[in-house]
């Protein structure tokens, strides 16, 4: 997030530790003597690894893995083939193919290399080593995917060096690759990768070179210098894009007026004139220039992307301007405009436009979703809301069948063990890797053994979108219901906060350094706990379940009030801060759903929708799994002005 508030959101879901006991114990080898082993075989202090301890451990591989990765790029092809077929049903197996690659890379075994890979790997240094070895046996798969890997503005890893000057010699990376990546270094402000490429052209590319010292020094010289750049004119694109990329955000407006005098006498057309056009007209709708309006109104049709047709819509709407925001809606692509935020604006414009019928039909389109927008619309029409909940059940033999399952056995070893990131790695690639019955199962058993974070966890990598008793589960309710009456906050909306920023995983850190399940700022925790009269909990103990739901509750108690009530804008407060929030009641546009669509951050924006959302499933879910008799918002929520007069103290 680009700004500073004492209130973050995780940006990653982390590791969630073991809760409770195995289910059932099946006679494992001493798992301290596993925790022994693998610590040494880390080390490798093979001396202190007993292998007759842990040999039917099941979780043996991952020592044979270390062991294994040792001998590597000694080890032949045959060994790591057989030690990916013994573990195909673990991330091991993987996790060792990767091994070999650099391994086998690094030393140059190309052969061994092409043995053990299976297609192209993840990774830039993987992938350049394996684009060498294909050199040889496959030099235009090679070459593909070598200049894939060149035509990027910052500088590669040393392992591409062999194959990037390969392929020069062969003709595969031309001068104009070069200047191109020259152009794409200093887009990204690689001064030193730029000035190396320079080296690399010969003096056909002395005036180009020339040109972008004067760009570089002053963007308003690109009226100015030649438009044909290179051999052939073929460099111009590339220089054009970049010069204008810099010029549109150092200065939008004068970028624009330059391009209207060049661009009819630029030689070049496709991807980097769509580049320039959609940069001048995002940058001009964000920092509103107006003079640049009429320019983009004619723009946008040739340019058709979704990023600068969905802030046109948003203007219109600022400016109330209905007919203008059907219009733009109507030309986002097809899968963008049937989303259920975009149905519910065109049925706003058409209420507002007196088409009642048009109205009607497209509130009933929008609230066929399960989202902010959704809910709203069926509340505009007096529908139920459409949670499309799904729910699957297995037998008790089934769920004892699932328990003896390798991956559920490994994963409860790896807790057991307090390996929890292993763990989790074991338990999503089973989820990725299962059948969708069989992802299900996992998720049912996570469930029963109380994993809230890794439950969440596996309905997204098992894209389980309709479940949601795993997707919103039942967790500490009993703090939250407690704390929610206790402060006066609606318990609901503390669930949807919490299971928004950490996904419920209660050990969750953010890059910020905010922690927990509601993601409390340190500092922050320091002030509640002084304005509640309790001992600050210090950055561990603001980890505490219910010490961090009591905090949470506190800190919402205090914007709702700051808001009159409102739990819309103390959760846009909770992600942003309620100083910008202040500053955006001032400016809005009043209308409940017109201030969350004018809210300029896209994270709060989504942030509020979000949350909000989350509130009715989890309400809907306490309530038998019916939304009847759920709102998502109150009657004075959706009938306030989202005005200055919103503000308890002004």
């Amino acid at each position: 997030m680009r700004h500073r508030h004492p209130v973050r959101r995780a940006a990653a879901w982390l590791a969630a530790a073991a809760l409770s006991l195995p289910l059932v114990a099946y006679g494992q080898p001493s798992d301290s003597a596993l925790r022994d082993a693998l610590e040494a075989a880390r080390n490798q202090q093979w001396d202190r690894v007993n292998s007759a301890a842990i040999d039917d451990h099941v979780l043996s591989g991952y020592v044979e893995y270390h062991r294994l990765r040792n001998q590597l790029p000694l080890a032949e092809p045959g060994q790591v083939l057989a030690f990916i077929e013994r573990h195909k049903d673990a991330p091991l197996a993987e996790w060792m193919r990767g091994q070999a690659i650099s391994r086998y890379g690094s030393a140059g075994r190309y052969g061994s290399l092409l043995a053990v890979a299976d297609g192209e790997p993840s990774g830039t240094e993987r992938q350049c080593h394996y684009y060498t070895a294909l050199l040889g046996p496959d030099p235009l798969a090679a070459a593909e995917g070598g200049r894939k890997l060149w035509h990027v503005g910052s500088s590669q890893p040393s392992a591409c060096d062999t194959l990037f000057n390969r392929l020069r010699e062969k003709g595969e990376i031309t001068e104009l690759d070069i200047w191109e990546r020259k152009m794409l270094a200093w887009r990204q402000g690689e001064t030193g990768l730029a000035s190396f490429l320079g080296r690399q052209l010969g003096s056909r590319w002395q005036e180009a070179r020339d040109a972008v010292s004067r760009l570089q020094r002053d963007y308003a010289a690109v009226t100015q210098v030649p438009t044909c750049i290179g051999p052939e004119c073929h460099g111009s694109g590339a220089l054009f894009a970049a010069a204008m990329y810099g010029f549109t955000r150092a200065d939008t407006e004068a970028a624009m007026e330059a391009w209207r005098k060049i661009a009819s006498h630029l030689p070049f057309d496709g991807d980097h004139r769509h580049a320039i056009e959609e940069d001048l007209a995002f940058y001009s709708l964000v920092r509103n220039i107006d003079n640049n309006r009429g320019w983009v109104d004619d723009a946008l049709p040739r340019i058709g992307t979704s990023r600068v047709l969905e802030l046109r819509v948003r203007h219109a709407l600022t400016q109330r301007d209905w007919a203008d925001a059907l219009r733009w809606v109507a030309m986002l692509p097809d899968e963008t405009r049937d989303d259920s935020r975009w149905q519910y604006w065109m049925a706003r414009a058409h209420e507002q436009l007196g088409d009642s019928d048009q109205a009607r039909e497209a509130y009933a389109r929008a609230a066929q979703g399960r989202n902010f927008f959704a809910f709203a619309a069926a509340d505009r029409i007096g529908q139920p809301y459409a949670l499309n909940l799904e729910r699957s059940g297995f037998d008790e033999s089934f769920r004892e069948e699932i328990a003896r399952w390798p991956a559920v056995q490994r994963t409860e070893a790896l807790l057991r063990i307090g390996e929890d990131g292993l763990a989790n790695s074991e338990w999503l690639n089973a989820v990725a890797t299962g059948t969708e019955r069989e992802a299900r199962a996992l998720a049912d058993y996570a469930q029963r053994r109380g994993w809230h974070a890794r439950l969440v966890q596996t309905t997204i990598t098992g894209q389980m979108w309709d479940a949601l008793d795993w997707r919103f589960p039942e967790a500490y309710r009993e703090h939250f219901m407690r704390w929610g009456n206790n402060t006066g906050v609606d318990p609901y909306l503390l669930m949807g906060i919490a299971r928004r920023e950490s996904a419920y995983n209660p050990v969750a850190l953010s890059p910020a350094g905010a922690r927990g399940l509601m993601q409390i700022m340190p500092g922050t925790a320091t002030l509640l706990s002084r304005q509640l009269g309790i001992s600050d909990p210090g950055p561990h103990g603001v980890l505490d379940p219910e010490l961090n739901i009591r905090l949470g509750s506190t800190y919402i108690r205090d914007m709702t009030a700051r808001y009159r009530g409102n739990r819309l804008a103390a959760a846009a407060a909770y992600n942003a801060g309620p100083g910008r929030v202040d500053r955006w009641l001032r400016d809005s546009p009043e209308e409940f759903d017109l201030f969350v669509e004018s809210i300029p951050f896209r994270e709060t924006r989504d942030y509020v929708q979000a949350v909000l959302a989350y509130r009715v499933i989890f309400e809907s879910l306490a309530n038998g799994g019916s939304s009847e008799g759920v709102a998502m918002l109150s009657s004075a929520e959706t009938t306030v002005r989202y005005d200055g007069s919103l503000l308890a103290r002004n």
